[in-house]
């Protein structure tokens, strides 16, 4: 670790693009976490009731995710084929706008469109922000520095919880924009990675390219196995969490369950998970060991949990925190993701991955949906969840292993594995 701050010490530029990026995220997961703290509220205010309170919340929910997609294929070109410094600022101004906006809506398709814009505003930040980090980091170094990263960002969960809880949901809104244009300021003497750079110089280099991810079976399979590794957090967050009162009912809890407060204690959870699994992965020099050691605890967590019955609010409120500590495998995903393609695609791939990882908690949720009727709440979440364990499980013994690789190739070229 001496090494590090050594490194970070001498290297200016370093600090700052691992300082915006963390901040960034940090922003990305506060509004991801906001909206559902802030959903019932802001809807009441509006005018809404009864059934048209679920609906219209999952209406929003789906503009969202449907931004997210959307922005998760935009900025991950324009990273590739413009620069990552560009959609750094171009995806953080289009979400802080967005969401000041979104404190004056004034009926549901207004608040749709808002939505809409801010997911396709925040699906840049991560991507981008890992993909400049991993590119300025020196190998045996760089899961320190995504580590930071993802962690202080998660930590945005945790701050939109307290926020949404303290605040007018108007003011929570407007504090996350405020959050994002201040973050503008500190990334005007950002720059891009000297490794892009050279790349970028390069007319005779493809960037940005999607037909080189849709033609190449073997780009293809990688892409795949990077979504589907990321699956089970978003199982956690879109099942677990998201449906904590009616699994709650059904296990027999002895009390009411909040979804405002298991949500950012399952983010408390996923910080330090962040952080023990980065620092594990380096130390063992391996991120498929770590991402499979804490894939194993989630499912063993959670499938005792579901096995429950009686507890009170606080032992399922526990396991909240418990099983987002095992999802802590998701910085080791999205530092992965950046290393397993060139400098030609990364940006593309580590922008839209968790994107698309994200959209997969719609799937999720449809396939809990469809089984609670015949199986029950309880049986429902467990089949789904071990189907996305064992899948994300089979991805992930399909992929390379990347730790400590050199990053500076383009794809047709094959990176060499470092000690």
């Amino acid at each position: 670790m001496g090494e590090l701050w050594t490194t970070l010490k001498s290297d200016r530029m370093l600090t700052l693009a691992i300082f915006v990026a963390a901040l960034g995220y940090f922003v990305d997961v506060y509004d991801l976490v906001l909206f559902s703290v802030l959903r019932v509220a802001s809807l009441k205010d509006l005018g809404l009731s009864g059934d048209s309170l679920t609906d219209s919340g999952a209406l929003l929910l789906n503009m969202q995710l449907i931004g997210f997609l959307i922005g998760g294929l935009i900025w991950g070109v324009m990273g590739d084929r413009v620069g990552r410094k560009q959609v750094l600022f171009g995806s953080i101004l289009l979400y802080s706008l967005a969401n000041i906006a979104n404190a004056f809506v004034t009926d549901i398709p207004q608040y749709a469109l808002c939505r809409l814009l801010a997911g396709i505003g925040l699906a840049g930040e991560i991507g981008a922000g890992i993909t400049l980090v991993s590119e300025m980091m020196p190998r045996h170094l760089r899961g320190y520095g995504t580590t930071i990263v993802a962690t202080v960002g998660v930590m945005g969960g945790v701050a939109a919880g307290f926020t949404g809880h303290m605040l007018p949901w108007e003011t929570a809104y407007i504090v996350g924009g405020v959050m994002g244009l201040a973050l503008l300021l500190l990334r005007v003497s950002l720059s891009d990675s000297k490794m892009f750079k050279t790349v970028r110089d390069d007319d005779t280099i493809k960037r940005g390219d999607l037909k080189m991810l849709l033609t190449s079976a073997s780009r293809m399979k990688r892409y795949i196995a990077c979504i589907l590794v990321g699956t089970p957090p978003w199982f956690v967050v879109a099942v677990l969490i998201t449906f904590a009162p009616e699994i709650g009912a059904a296990m027999n809890v002895t009390g009411p369950l909040s979804v405002a407060t298991a949500l950012p204690l399952c983010y408390l959870g996923l910080t330090v998970g962040d952080g023990v699994s980065g620092i594990l992965s380096q130390r063992l020099h391996s991120r498929k060991k770590v991402i499979g050691l804490f894939m194993g605890l989630g499912t063993i967590l959670t499938i005792i949990f579901l096995n429950l019955n009686g507890i009170s609010p606080t032992t399922y409120y526990a396991f909240c925190f418990a099983i987002g500590f095992s999802m802590g495998f998701w910085v080791l995903m999205l530092t992965s993701a950046a290393e397993q393609f060139g400098t030609n695609l990364r940006a593309t791939v580590a922008t839209s991955v968790p994107n698309f990882v994200r959209g997969t908690g719609a799937l999720v949720i449809s396939a809990f949906v469809m089984l609670k009727p015949d199986l029950g709440v309880v049986s429902a979440a467990m089949i789904v969840g071990l189907a996305t364990y064992a899948i994300a499980a089979a991805a992930l013994w399909g992929m390379r292993e990347t730790c400590n690789v050199d990053l500076d190739f383009i794809e047709d070229s094959v990176p060499a594995k470092t000690a």
